[in-house]
């Protein structure tokens, strides 16, 4: 790497090893712009990470950044807890317009804590006071935050590890496709729910992510989805959707559940939520079940107003009309075309995901870990995923301009060549 070794020391000396991206990216990075972050020493990157999935409109977008400047040079409310104040009015106006109303949701708007896995504390919270009941269905391969109440959800076993502690209260089921060819896990969790037997205790809620993004971008099809749906009202349990990560635009509608034909009861929402990257977690929750009391869950940064401005900034922007929507479905194609040409070259490769949320699993963390850390050393950022990090995963932002997706999957398809044709020159 390029990067002055002194640049880094401090991090490595003063740091905890608690840290994760900097150690596959190994550069000071001191601008971005779009989708492009510029490192110390000059270099360009283009960002196919964006803040895993943080800053689906870029860095700093020119029109997000120009109402910030504006509300910080008014003097505007940058911290309001949760009091009334003119941004978080526009922001909820602006979400009601361009968001609740054309879709008819009745939901209401709970400022969390500033991270999705707050918003899924919230929602986990809320279910199992609405209910009485403390059992929640989460699914394999989920991934719902690394909080206490949020890690129980999650199923990876690294991070379940550092909980330290047993994680209580939250049943594993089967996602979409768990059991390749053996029928489906609907069926399983249906069984489960009527069977007084099988020691599944009445659940409060049942959570996922209709694309499970650390999980290796598996897809739930909307048929699973309705079944699941079913099965949640049928039992007296509220259906959460986690789009905390596949939300915003991410898989090509704003909600991930879009034209999925369910209505869920409560939905997470943070990362791009505010569109320029700043913290900012919120939960939906149908009417009939907003029955947390005054400050019952609180977080002293619930009231990020810098957030609420470049959130109302995003919407009005770019979910006004369906032009972004449709533009959003032309680059994934672009994308898929070139994951495509990856799994050309590594046998037994297979496409994941859908929209612009997508990537591609080569079977191996070791060989999927090489390709992105080639492609690093040519000027791309991206990363993997997965159970076993085997899936390279596309997170560009959604606003990247032709060109520089093109240069982006020309960077990653040069990597997996130089990759396959060494582990083919090793094996012979």
């Amino acid at each position: 790497m390029s990067t002055n070794p002194s640049e880094v020391s401090i991090f490595t000396r003063r740091e905890s090893d608690a840290r994760s991206y900097c150690r596959g990216f190994d550069a000071v990075f001191t601008s971005a712009q779009g989708s492009e972050m510029t490192s110390s020493d000059g270099r360009r990157y283009i960002d196919f990470l964006a803040g895993c999935s943080s800053l689906n409109y870029g860095h700093n977008d020119p029109d997000l950044k120009d109402a910030l400047i504006a509300h910080i040079q008014a003097d505007g409310v940058a911290h309001g807890l949760d009091m009334h104040t003119d941004a978080k009015a526009e922001f909820i106006t602006a979400f009601e317009e361009h968001i609740l109303t054309p879709r008819g949701m009745s939901h209401k708007l709970m400022f969390t804590g500033p991270t999705g896995a707050n918003a899924v504390e919230a929602a986990m919270k809320i279910a199992r006071k609405a209910t009485g009941r403390s059992n929640i269905v989460a699914f394999t391969n989920g991934f719902h935050g690394v909080t206490q109440g949020a890690l129980a959800a999650t199923g990876n076993s690294y991070h379940r590890g550092g909980a330290g502690t047993t994680l209580n209260g939250v049943t594993r089921m089967p996602y979409d496709g768990y059991f390749a060819g053996c029928g489906d896990t609907a069926d399983f969790l249906e069984a489960m729910l009527n069977d007084r037997s099988s020691g599944l205790d009445a659940p409060a809620a049942i959570i996922l992510e209709t694309v499970q993004g650390e999980g290796g971008l598996n897809v739930a099809s909307r048929p699973w989805l309705q079944r699941i749906a079913e099965l949640a009202k049928k039992a007296g349990a509220l259906l959460i959707i986690d789009d905390v990560q596949a939300g915003c635009g991410r898989t090509g509608t704003f909600f991930s559940f879009d034209d999925m034909g369910i209505s869920p009861d409560i939905v997470t929402l943070a990362k791009s939520i505010s569109g320029f990257g700043l913290p900012m977690g919120l939960v939906l929750v149908k009417p009939e079940y907003d029955v947390m009391g005054p400050a019952e869950h609180n977080g002293t940064f619930r009231g990020n107003n810098h957030a609420f401005v470049t959130a109302r900034a995003a919407l009005e922007k770019f979910w006004a009309s369906d032009e972004f929507q449709l533009d959003i479905s032309r680059r994934a194609q672009l994308v898929e075309d070139g994951l495509q040409t990856i799994a050309d070259l590594v046998p037994c490769a297979q496409l994941k995901g859908r929209s612009m949320m997508r990537g591609v699993d080569v079977g191996s963390g070791a060989l999927a870990g090489d390709i992105c850390a080639r492609a690093f050393q040519r000027g791309l950022i991206i990363e993997t995923s997965g159970p076993e990090d085997e899936v390279i995963k596309i997170l560009a932002p959604l606003t990247t301009p032709d060109e520089t997706l093109k240069a982006g999957l020309d960077i990653l398809i040069g990597a997996a060549q130089d990759v396959a044709n060494t582990h083919k020159t090793a094996a012979e």
